[in-house]
Parts: structure tokens; sequence; C-alpha cells
């Protein structure tokens, strides 16, 4: 048996594969964690036995949601206000995190956002700068400063949720199927900048039924549905399988991939 690589951890053995998702002892950042998919890993993340970081722009829901893991699973959770899409705010961040946990072991760049207009002419600087800001930008910049600390410290995971819009753009979603393509593009590119320690890993969410969706043209919606594998939007829990799986030592030997959850998309 040849020498284990640097950042090796002992796996579950045969008969108890639940081990390989259990995050007990560790720390976990998800940003847009107060809602949708986010709230849905936080609370997955506590429950594996992770303590947690939330943060949004909403403050006072990260704080709401923090009380609940503590209620429901007796993690510790830190709740932070922060715009990801401000490049200066996100130091602080990091701080707070590292000051109240002293490691991050699982970084979850979910926060994002897309602006509705009807044709590309009326997409303005301002819309373009916000949303490429929060979806390409933001995760850059924290994942340059808590890979680098993952780096040096123990290692970890990192996980950028990104989009089937990213591979399947349409036309009223371009700077933000740009800005997630760009993701895909960073994921690989921060997978070989801090491996071996760190995996870098991309979660390409299809389309969820949560909050934004009612925004949405639904009966449109629908109907596109139809011809999916699946035929049928996804619940907001079922993000929770790959997300643990990326988080955890579950894929020990995944780094750089693109994992699609979107119900097989055309």
């Amino acid at each position: 048996m040849p020498e284990q690589p640097e950042g090796f951890r002992e796996l579950a053995g045969p008969g108890a594969p639940s081990g390989l998702f259990d995050l007990t002892g560790r720390v976990a950042l998800v940003t847009g964690g107060s809602r949708g998919l986010g709230r849905e890993m936080v609370l997955a993340f506590a429950e594996a036995g992770a303590s947690v970081v939330i943060t949004s722009r909403r403050v006072e829901a990260c704080r709401e949601l923090a009380r609940e893991v503590s209620e429901r699973t007796g993690r510790a959770a830190l709740a932070y206000g922060c715009h990801m899409g401000r490049w200066d705010e996100l130091d602080g961040l990091v701080e707070a995190a590292y000051e109240r946990f002293g490691q991050v072991d699982v970084l979850v760049n979910n926060a994002g956002m897309s602006v509705p207009y009807d044709r590309p002419t009326d997409v303005t600087e301002k819309m373009w700068d916000s949303v490429v800001g929060l979806n390409l930008k933001g995760p850059f910049r924290l994942t340059a400063l808590i890979g680098s600390r993952m780096a040096e410290q123990s290692g970890g995971s990192i996980i950028n949720v990104s989009s089937t819009g990213s591979i399947r753009p349409t036309p009223g979603i371009l700077p933000y199927a740009a800005a997630k393509s760009g993701l895909n593009a960073l994921t690989e590119g921060f997978a070989r900048a801090f491996g071996p320690t760190v995996r870098v890993n991309c979660l390409m969410a299809g389309p969820f039924f949560t909050d934004v969706s009612k925004a949405w043209d639904l009966p449109a919606v629908e109907q596109s549905l139809q011809q999916h594998a699946l035929r049928r939007g996804g619940r907001p829990e079922e993000i929770i399988g790959a997300a643990l799986f990326l988080a955890s030592d579950a894929s020990s030997y995944t780094t750089g991939a693109i994992l699609r959850a979107d119900g097989g998309i055309p």
C-alpha cells in the first residue's frame, strides 16, 4: 500500500458508509444561507455535526436561522450580515468566522441572483455589475481568502453553487449565465490552486422551487419541465444529498468536478 497523500483522512470502515457523511467537529460557512437551497444546506450540515456560519444580506434572517439551528441540533451557529458582491466586506466575514471557530472546513458559495429584463439592450451597466459581482466576483474573493487558509491548515472542501443556465443559457438570463459559467471555470482553477488538501467542486443546480420561484411564470416553467427526464422541478431539500457528498469525506477523491442536480435537463 503506497504512503497516504498529504491531506488524506482515514475514511469510515466497511459496513459504516454513513460515517463518510459525518461532519462532526467541522465548520461550514454558507453564503446566501438564510433561505432557499442555502437554508437547506445549513440545516443539513448542522444535523451532520458541523458548526455553521450563516451569511446573507438579511442579517436578521440569518440570526433567526442560527437560533433554529441551535435549538434543533445543539450545534453552534454564527449569523453574519454581508453583501457578497462587495469585495471589502468579505474580509470582515472571514475574520468573524475564524475568530469564532478558528477554522472553516466547508465553504459553500451559494449566494446568487438574476435581474429580469425584456431585451439584452435593457441590461444596464449597473445591472450587469450587480449580477456579476454577486455571482462571480464575491465567490472568487471569498474562495481566495478562505481557500488559502484551508490550504495552510488541515484542508477542506469548497462548493460553488452554479446553475444549468451556465450551460443552457436563455435570452433572459445572459448576465447571470455568464457569471455562473465563470464560476464553473473558477472551480477547476481553484481546485488546482489549492490542491492537494483542499477540494473545490461545483454543484450545478437546475430549477428548484424555492422563494425565488415565486417570481417565475409557473405555467411556462411547468410546461418546460416536461422536457426534463424527471418532468418536474426540484424540492429545496433535494439538494441535501449532493451537498453532503461534496462537503464530506464521501467525496475525498473528487475535485474540480461539476455535479449536476437538475432533474435531467434536455
